[in-house]
């Protein structure tokens, strides 16, 4: 998520092109007043004067066919003037697509191709982070009478947006009519909740789902750094647990996922799904084992209970017959 304090987090991965990456870094440095929005700091023209020279310095170190996989490198049309042109969340579609084309289709594993993938990628966190990014100042529509500068963003507990984020969409959009907003003014919409994790339901009572999900908000971010971890460093596992087979269960996890550090509300769902399907350390562990051909007896000898004695074949089978078929390795 990006942080609503104009401090920007971009994901710069490993083995990115070392003048891409300090590129990066002085982006972040400067783009605190600049947004999508501003007309005095647009933030197309901050890439364009920043990113832009650093991009063009690496695509002429390619041979001219990577020049295919990156948007108007080919005719020396800058990444700032595609944004431009098709808009920055369009601009990560289309670069996601082709990226996944070179994976599939060219990538060799070589040294250049892993330095190619990585600073696309990052490149790509970039243009989503900008896309993301609210205003210093900004003030909501004519007629809408709610605070423009509350924080807009995704759910604590998932990666919906907000009530308010998505209301703020609707109306940027201008998709609402006037009887919608006046409904929309008599209650108080949540920056921090979406409509499904919302404290109290329209009756008033209690929402078991929000009681379910702040009990489990501490397992939630956990398992969340663990999958952006791994999502920026895929060659290895780097979900950076402090266990070798849960950091090994990550990793292959994300081996037939195409999950990105860009997708951010992917990331997001996929931890809530975690954490409400109770795939535990110790599943992860499990499931780790038996993908290496170890059989029940010999996972029960390698995990110990919570009596801290190995655990019996019966529980082995009991813990992996509950792990839905999505998290199996």
């Amino acid at each position: 998520m990006v942080d609503m304090k104009n401090k920007p987090n971009i994901v710069v991965w490993e083995n990115c092109d070392p003048a891409v990456s300090a590129a990066i870094r002085q982006f972040e440095e400067r783009w605190q007043p600049y947004s999508v929005s501003s007309r005095r700091y647009p933030i197309v023209r901050l890439i364009e004067e920043v990113i832009d020279p650093a991009v063009a310095a690496y695509m002429a170190t390619l041979p001219v066919s990577y020049t295919g996989y990156v948007p108007g490198a080919g005719t020396g049309v800058g990444l700032s003037a595609i944004i431009r042109l098709v808009g920055l969340e369009a601009m990560v579609r289309m670069q996601r697509q082709l990226l996944r084309q070179f994976i599939k289709t060219e990538d060799r594993q070589t040294t250049r191709d892993q330095c190619f993938v990585a600073t696309l990628e990052s490149l790509v966190g970039l243009v989503w982070d900008c896309a993301c990014k609210r205003p210093k100042k900004s003030v909501s529509k004519k007629g809408v009478n709610l605070n423009g500068q509350r924080k807009h963003g995704f759910c604590e507990f998932c990666g919906n947006p907000t009530e308010f984020a998505a209301f703020m969409t609707t109306v940027a959009e201008e998709q609402i009519n006037d009887a919608e907003l006046e409904d929309h003014k008599k209650f108080e919409l949540s920056h921090q909740y979406c409509t499904e994790h919302r404290p109290k339901l329209v009756n008033g009572e209690w929402n078991p789902a929000y009681r379910q999900a702040k009990r489990s908000l501490a397992q939630f971010n956990i398992e969340l750094a663990r999958l952006t971890h791994q999502c920026a460093n895929r060659s290895k596992p780097h979900a950076m647990s402090g266990d070798e087979l849960i950091d090994s269960y990550f990793f292959q996890l994300m081996l037939r996922l195409t999950l990105q550090p860009a997708d951010k509300a992917e990331l997001r769902h996929l931890a809530r799904w975690m954490v409400d399907s109770k795939l535990s350390d110790t599943k992860k562990k499990m499931l780790v084992l038996q993908k290496s051909g170890s059989n029940q007896s010999e996972i029960g000898q390698r995990i110990l209970n919570s009596e801290q004695q190995p655990m019996t074949r019966q529980a082995v089978s009991k813990a992996l017959a509950t792990v839905r078929k999505e998290f199996r390795l």
